[in-house]
């Protein structure tokens, strides 16, 4: 089984935030894939298909961005899925709009809700999708850049964004995570 999780925080004031990113991927791999996300459980809200032979699970975490690893951590421990198994998907202040990078492993680089993961799952080493949000101009402060909507032009940067993330999570169902990141990081 492979678990693609998607970060943001739950109910309608949250929804095509910045910090919403992971869980627009999810949204779109469920549409994509005919998942229905439908299950409440596990402090989240997932749902259970097969895609090119392989159980998938994809997962909105509901604690909230600070809280995410709890969610995490509780469907990995239920499901008995290794770490190597999961990518987890977010926003990033250091990428610029519309830009993804994938990585393995890594530190927090301020966002809680990989601070969070990194607590509950007790390393440091996952996949990982980032998708660039780009930084505040002026004196914007951050939490308010990150939990404010897209405007029409970054919304379609984010658009292309959230596709090619998902083609990056539907290649991993075929190649290992180090080719994907070879690919997928190249442009």
């Amino acid at each position: 089984m492979k678990i693609f999780i998607g970060l943001g925080n739950p109910g309608k004031q949250y929804e095509k935030t910045r910090h919403n990113a992971g869980f627009e991927v999810i949204d779109y791999l469920a549409d994509k894939w005919s998942i229905s996300l439908d299950q409440a459980k596990h402090k989240g809200i997932y749902g259970i298909g097969t895609v090119k032979g392989e159980k998938i699970l994809l997962l909105k975490p509901l604690t909230y961005m600070n809280l995410s690893g709890e969610s995490i951590s509780a469907v990995l421990q239920f499901y008995k899925v290794e770490i190597s198994d999961l990518v987890v998907i977010y926003d990033d202040l250091d990428l610029p709009a519309g830009k993804i990078r994938l990585r393995q492993k890594g530190s927090a680089g301020g966002h809680n809700g990989i601070k969070s993961t990194i607590a509950h799952l007790g390393t440091q080493d996952f996949n990982r999708i980032r998708i660039g949000i780009g930084r505040p101009e002026g004196r914007i402060p951050v939490v308010d850049y990150v939990l404010n909507r897209f405007s029409a032009e970054e919304w379609v940067s984010l658009e292309a964004a959230i596709e090619k993330s998902a083609s990056a999570c539907e290649s991993w169902l075929e190649q290992s995570y180090v080719q994907v990141m070879n690919e997928y990081n190249q442009s």
